[in-house]
């Protein structure tokens, strides 16, 4: 009961209320598109914060992961009428299975070289997918056929319930990096990203935690591949395994905190929204400011507040919920 009465669970208990009638009381479809894009890529962050995080293996290959998972959910939708709600599950088992002998190369590097080799696996599998024309659409891509309102084929007429679909996928990923976060697997993590020689020294066996970590992160990344593209109706190449998502989600990251539990979001939050606005107020009028001022709105937080903005957040609340000093009792002479 007292856990229950926490500020830190009544404040959860009030942000998932408001995220949950959210879509209830705002009408406009450009702000329920934004919202829908931040629960996204805070999911697509906090499954890259998994491994890119606490683990700090910079990869920039996650791309790599969102097109497979893209692309299973697709081709077995058009070519075998199977749902995306299978087709989602497969696409991350495939990512699993991929992760692993693109892990057990890139994890002989270290350091910017294992993130040069995640990018050149992303963009070999961009190169194979424009080549498989006959497979998988090539260059040109395909579009979704659209069902109309089809829930069993996770087609939707308003944007109301892709937008609890994206907050669901965001609770599950937040719930598996509470659970590792506070396991052996998460104490794990955190020494081989402060220094994986002396983790093996002590007995961590930093490759087999690696290789488990990366699997993880690669089947919640192609849940977002799946989502995305029956979000938008529409897969090829170019989209499905764009660098900028491999991108995004280490930035997110890296802006809210790495390492951390809720610093995707807030990265998100931030940059998402940031991004939202100024491509509406400055993106018809006058192009490529809008990209200025958002990298300059990046690298000033960057500056600032290079452990995260989670920081901030973290210290207001211990400000505001601080018990007071106790007074010194009085000693009786």
């Amino acid at each position: 009961m007292q856990r229950l009465c926490s500020p830190a669970f009544i404040g959860l208990a009030a942000l998932a209320g408001v995220l949950i009638v959210l879509p209830l009381v705002v009408t406009s479809h450009f702000a329920i598109d934004i919202c829908i894009r931040i629960l996204l890529f805070a999911f697509i962050g906090v499954a890259w914060n998994l491994m890119g995080g606490y683990a700090k293996q910079l990869s920039l290959g996650h791309a790599a992961y969102f097109g497979l998972g893209a692309y299973t959910s697709t081709i077995m939708q058009i070519k075998f009428g199977i749902s995306p709600w299978i087709g989602m599950l497969a696409g991350g088992v495939v990512a699993m299975l991929a992760s692993l002998p693109i892990g057990a190369v890139c994890f002989r590097l270290r350091g910017p070289y294992f993130a040069i080799a995640t990018i050149a696996t992303a963009q070999v599998l961009m190169l194979l997918f424009l080549k498989f024309r006959d497979f998988a659409w090539g260059a040109e891509g395909t579009t979704i056929p659209n069902l109309g309102n089809t829930p069993l084929m996770m087609q939707f007429e308003a944007k109301a319930p892709y937008y609890y679909i994206a907050l669901a996928m965001l609770a599950l990923g937040l719930a598996i990096t509470y659970r590792i976060e506070r396991s052996w697997m998460g104490f794990y993590l955190v020494a081989i990203g402060e220094d994986e020689d002396a983790a093996e020294a002590v007995g961590v066996n930093a490759p087999q935690v690696k290789r488990n970590i990366y699997m993880i992160s690669a089947f919640l990344t192609a849940l977002a591949g799946t989502f995305y593209v029956q979000y938008i109706y529409f897969i090829d190449p170019n989209t499905a395994f764009n660098f900028n998502i491999s991108v995004e989600a280490a930035l997110v990251s890296i802006v809210g905190g790495i390492g951390t539990l809720w610093g995707p979001v807030i990265g998100t939050v931030l940059l998402e929204v940031t991004s939202a606005l100024l491509q509406s107020w400055l993106g018809s009028g006058l192009g490529g400011v809008q990209l200025t001022v958002y990298s300059l709105i990046l690298i000033s937080v960057i500056l600032w507040r290079p452990t995260g903005l989670l920081g901030v957040f973290t210290d207001a609340y211990k400000w505001i919920v601080r018990a007071p000093p106790a007074r010194e009792a009085a000693i009786d002479g």
